[in-house]
């Protein structure tokens, strides 16, 4: 089956998209249903007693608890909506994050943390005086047991851990972390931002106390995230931003705030991203994680042989496909990432180049950056063709420098 008739920007332009990590192109039927809503549903949630506002309520809530019902949560108030990831991690290191951790403490990251998982909890960690300490990887780019029972201890408080790294395609074992975690006495927060487009999630399965990710990974509009916790947990905590409809009362020297979910959603919300987001997740389950993930495996098999074969360029990721997900790094040997993926956008193929927002990473590895192409399921093996060749240019580019 071809999915790209179903988006729009891929029948409008002739390019190899290939940053589905940064960003996935929206189908159709969710461009739609941001364009129904503002033609037909627009009004303010949770505000209004007419009935276009009690209506677009209704709407709103109902992918709260659609959501809700996608990873397997007890509880739709257990979904908070927020901006992205981002945002709702650094509502877990604020409002979780200082007012758990203390001096005697440890955080507990994995090295391939995105910065949005790594830079707040440096905060809690200087506020607080915890110490915070990383998983390190092998050789093949994964985190070992060993690896875990040595850095997980008694004095961990807090886990975090990317469930697909978004540089190297790992994909971490975190049902094994979360179960270690939990028997040592910390908590664990997952980044599905990269696993959630491409895997079926379930909390109650992993158990896992926060997970997040962003609604634009996964086909649904830009400056939508959710934050998914536990409700003992959530109710225990306080709110990170203050404001409209979070309250309960508000005298002039105090105020009480409302239950879950709406403590943690201050101010107008996106109302069109959690309706797109709503539409997003229907396509994915009417399209299939199954089908989905065998056009991304095969996809995944054939980039990988056809890049192992060009003996210039050199690629980060695990040898064991069943550990890696759709994320391909790579650097042509002496040549910058920066100008391969110039070279690449002049032939109209779209990858990834930098650090990917993950410094520490790159360190650990002992480089800069690298190019990254990801993949996802509209893409085909001509995609793939064509980013061969155009790395093939680049190298011809430069060969004569090369070799010097």
């Amino acid at each position: 089956m071809n999915y790209k008739n179903d988006f729009p920007l891929l029948n409008n332009h002739d390019i190899a998209y290939l940053d589905s990590a940064s960003t996935t192109q929206k189908p159709q039927v969710v461009i739609d249903s941001v364009k129904q809503y503002y033609e037909n549903d627009n009004a303010n949630v949770h505000r209004g007693a007419y009935t276009l506002s009690v209506e677009t309520s209704e709407k709103y809530e109902g992918v709260r608890a659609q959501v809700a019902k996608f990873i397997n949560a007890k509880h739709p108030e257990e979904i908070i909506f927020s901006k992205n990831a981002t945002e709702s991690l650094n509502l877990i290191a604020n409002s979780w994050g200082l007012e758990n951790v203390k001096q005697e403490d440890s955080i507990v990251l994995s090295i391939m943390e995105h910065h949005s998982n790594l830079v707040p909890w440096q905060r809690v960690s200087k506020v607080t005086g915890a110490k915070l300490e990383y998983m390190y990887l092998n050789d093949d780019f994964q985190i070992t047991e060993e690896e875990i029972k040595n850095k997980i201890t008694e004095h961990t408080k807090v886990v975090g851990i990317t469930h697909v790294s978004n540089v190297l395609g790992t994909i971490n074992d975190i049902e094994t972390i979360i179960k270690y975690a939990h028997k040592k006495g910390a908590i664990v927060v997952v980044d599905a931002s990269q696993s959630i487009p491409h895997m079926q999630l379930d909390v109650q399965k992993l158990d896992a106390d926060f997970v997040v990710f962003s609604g634009h990974k996964m086909l649904a509009p830009l400056g939508i995230g959710v934050l998914y916790g536990k409700k003992e947990l959530l109710s225990k905590m306080s709110p990170f931003l203050m404001g409209g409809d979070m309250i309960e009362y508000v005298y002039e020297q105090d105020t009480t705030f409302a239950s879950l979910p709406n403590k943690f959603e201050a101010g107008t919300q996106n109302v069109e991203g959690v309706i797109g987001l709503g539409e997003a997740i229907q396509y994915i389950q009417k399209t299939g994680y199954e089908n989905m993930q065998k056009v991304e495996k095969e996809l995944l098999m054939y980039a990988r042989e056809q890049l192992e074969k060009l003996d210039y360029v050199e690629t980060y990721y695990p040898k064991e496909i069943e550990k890696h997900s759709s994320v391909i790094s790579f650097n042509i040997k002496g040549v910058h990432p920066h100008d391969v993926a110039s070279i690449l956008d002049s032939v109209h193929v779209c990858v990834r180049s930098g650090n990917h927002c993950a410094q520490p990473l790159m360190r650990y590895l002992g480089m800069d950056s690298t190019c990254r192409a990801s993949l996802y399921f509209y893409n085909n093996k001509e995609d793939i063709d064509r980013l061969v060749d155009g790395i093939q240019k680049a190298y011809n580019m430069f060969e004569r420098y090369l070799k010097k």
